[in-house]
């Protein structure tokens, strides 16, 4: 499977290898929507696919300075997205395992695994800015990004226009983006707070 590449996408790639967040933002954009789509049908899950695709972004910023020497890019990132799933699918088969030895294997395999996983740890950070939003906000926001409803179904819940929901979201991003933003990347930040929607 693949995607028609960005315009000019070997001079955005040489970018992004230097470091420049807005065009690894522009690359995130053309590529999120048709990857989660693609990891969806393999996962059925929109929290698992959301999980794949920011692991995978997030490693693609960790290692931008490879990217100059990818030729077809969009199919390295669906080879990465795959392989992801297939990782992520067989850590969920070996939980339903009975087998007590095996189970105690693949939780320590899976324990391993997971210091690997850069994500994990920008995702704790991210966990604490939102503690630290204003009710309203914090609330807004986790209906938004967690429970994954739409700005009208929120306004409805909560009584409010979806203008003010919007607001509200757009403010939490904000908070969120300034307060982890000492010591974590713009790009995973990013990533890390965009909602990916599927039809």
């Amino acid at each position: 499977m693949a995607v028609r590449p960005l315009d000019d996408e070997k001079y955005i790639l040489k970018k992004i290898a230097e470091g420049d967040e807005r065009s690894f933002a522009e690359l995130f954009h053309w590529y999120v929507k048709p990857l989660a789509e693609f990891v969806h049908k393999l996962t059925d899950s929109v929290e698992l696919t959301e999980e794949i695709i920011q692991d995978s972004f997030i490693k693609v910023w960790l290692r931008r300075e490879t990217l100059p020497a990818i030729d077809n890019f969009s199919g390295y990132l669906y080879i990465m997205c795959r392989n992801e799933t297939f990782l992520v699918l067989k850590k969920l088969a070996a939980r339903t395992v009975s087998h007590a030895a095996f189970e105690k294997e693949a939780v320590n395999e899976m324990a391993l695994e997971g210091l690997e996983n850069p994500a994990d740890e920008y995702r704790k950070r991210i966990e604490l800015a939102v503690d630290k939003l204003p009710e309203q906000q914090q609330k807004v926001y986790k209906m938004s990004r967690y429970d994954r409803l739409k700005h009208e179904e929120i306004a409805r819940l909560l009584e409010l226009s979806p203008e003010t929901v919007k607001k509200h979201i757009q403010l939490a991003v904000q908070f969120i983006r300034k307060d982890v933003n000492g010591g974590m990347d713009l790009s995973i930040i990013l990533v890390l707070t965009s909602t990916i929607i599927l039809q």
